[in-house]
């Protein structure tokens, strides 16, 4: 029997990229134009599409919510979903600052051409007011994440209530043109080995052996959070359901071990609805509901990677926010959050939207390339978990969340 040949996951790839790339730099030591234009170029090419991704996905995320279809159920799920990644934004924020990863490493000779603005102290009027656009398309063009965040989820809105019947075609024609822009994201995914490749080397070439140390810090108190965050969603859904935290916990590990392995929580949602209906209790008119809006609409890994990765970059390069910036951070990540791509690198591309956002060189996601991978097991995690945790609050608050399964063996569908 001719065995079939196992295919190699892009993420393998640049991981296996990410690994040569620091080897180069350290062998070298050595930048090489080249290489660094390559880097520069994976960047740009990344950054192109940012706008049209994250107004298109947030809209058709939220456009596509029918009434009539979710009622109560989708509105808590909303709220919770909401509430969770604000929360996670948060303490991402706090972790940060408390832990302080990326203080102890000087990097006064490892950028020299790169410009960082800190920014002026805004007044928490001034942010609050900063969040909402006076003209759409000018933050579109200046690159006003958060402001153009804020116009595509009223523009979601208004066109929920105008596709209540899910027969809006320009509903239809915004989910083919997302299709457009995900197929030029992934086309861009394709140079990512080669890209990441050219970002690490030509950073460790550039910067030194230095640059590696803190990241072993970031990514323990990364870690730290995540488990503590995971730990209070146990507590809080123990507390409410009435079931007991170690059986929450045994029932999540298959899906937990599908995200870290994966690290995709589209990738995931299959396993995930499965268990949170065969294992958790969780009634299909729930899990219908939560579960895939989860996908897009919560990603409490995803914000508290970004908010802790925004300190991090800044504590790397002396520069120190006031609380309204702090504020700032929080929205920005939690907002950003919402467009997190389900491809290859998301990570990377999440970083991009975010991090000239607060004045900080874009070069400088370069440094957190090497542990992406370790990252992006993470946020998945996360946001897979915390999507099934809602769903059990959610199931619960209206009756439906089905307490017999805990009182036997597992039982999985065979069909449906």
């Amino acid at each position: 029997m001719v065995q079939k040949k196992r295919k190699v996951s892009m993420t393998t790839i640049i991981s296996l990229s990410m690994v040569l790339g620091v080897a180069f730099g350290l062998i070298t030591g050595k930048n090489y134009p080249l290489i660094e234009m390559l880097g520069q170029l994976f960047l740009r090419l990344i950054q192109m599409s940012i706008i049209l991704l994250v107004t298109g996905q947030i809209i058709e995320a939220i456009g596509g919510i029918k009434p009539s279809e979710t009622g109560k159920i989708g509105i808590k799920t909303v709220v919770i979903f909401t509430v969770s990644t604000f929360l996670a934004a948060i303490f991402g924020v706090f972790m940060a600052s408390l832990f302080k990863p990326g203080i102890g490493v000087s990097i006064a000779n490892i950028q020299a051409g790169a410009e960082v603005t800190a920014g002026k102290a805004n007044t928490l009027t001034d942010t609050l007011l900063g969040f909402f656009p006076t003209n759409i398309m000018q933050a579109m063009s200046g690159g006003v994440i958060v402001q153009v965040i804020v116009f595509a989820i009223f523009f979601g809105l208004a066109l929920s209530f105008i596709n209540h019947d899910g027969k809006s075609v320009l509903y239809k024609t915004l989910v083919d043109f997302n299709k457009v822009i995900m197929r030029i994201i992934q086309m861009v995914m394709y140079f990512a080995p080669v890209g990441v490749f050219a970002l690490v080397a030509s950073s460790i070439g550039k910067f030194g052996v230095e640059v590696i140390i803190p990241l072993a810090k970031y990514l323990g108190v990364y870690a730290l959070g995540t488990l503590i965050f995971l730990l209070a969603w146990v507590a809080v859904v123990s507390l409410y359901t009435r079931v007991s935290p170690v059986e929450i916990v045994k029932r999540v590990t298959r899906m937990s071990l599908v995200a870290l392995a994966t690290t995709s929580s589209a990738v995931t949602l299959p396993i995930e609805m499965e268990d949170a209906e065969y294992k958790l209790g969780v009634t299909k008119e729930v899990n219908k509901i939560a579960l895939p809006l989860g996908v897009s609409l919560n990603s409490n890994g995803a914000a508290m990677h970004m908010a802790i990765t925004i300190i991090t970059i800044a504590q790397l390069y002396g520069v120190f926010y006031g609380f309204s910036d702090l504020v700032y951070i929080v929205a920005l990540a939690a907002f950003a959050s919402l467009a997190n791509a389900v491809v290859p690198g998301a990570g990377l591309v999440s970083l991009s939207i975010v991090v000239p956002q607060m004045g900080l060189p874009l070069e400088a996601i370069a440094l957190f390339a090497g542990v992406e991978w370790f990252v992006g097991m993470l946020r998945t995690i996360l946001n897979v978990d915390a999507d099934t945790f809602t769903s059990m609050l959610v199931a619960k608050s209206e009756n439906k969340l089905n307490y017999d399964v805990y009182a036997k063996d597992y039982q999985y569908a065979t069909s449906d």
